[in-house]
């Protein structure tokens, strides 16, 4: 039985926008470890459940899937967030 966590995506640390992160996610945690490639030298495994990225509204859509589904799955709560307010001239002080 594959085991998947589900989590609420992070806000882009290179942008200022909060583009989908109200959006959760459910991913399966790796079977095997990434071994380089003997021809590329490219990581890869031959686990091809960590190409799969499903996206839902809410963390009880999510866990609704999972548990429709059989999978054994483990929800990482969302970090909270804080404001952290500053005006301009608090750089020149």
């Amino acid at each position: 039985m594959p085991n998947a966590r589900i989590y609420q995506r992070p806000k882009n640390a290179m942008q200022s926008g909060k583009y989908r992160t109200d959006r959760w996610v459910l991913e399966f945690e790796p079977a095997e470890a990434k071994r380089p490639d003997p021809l590329t030298g490219w990581a890869g495994s031959g686990d091809t459940r960590d190409q799969v990225r499903l996206g839902f509204p809410t963390s009880e859509a999510a866990i609704a899937y999972a548990e429709r589904e059989g999978l054994a799955f483990t929800v990482i709560p969302a970090p909270e967030r804080k404001l952290k307010l500053q005006a301009y001239a608090d750089n020149f002080r």
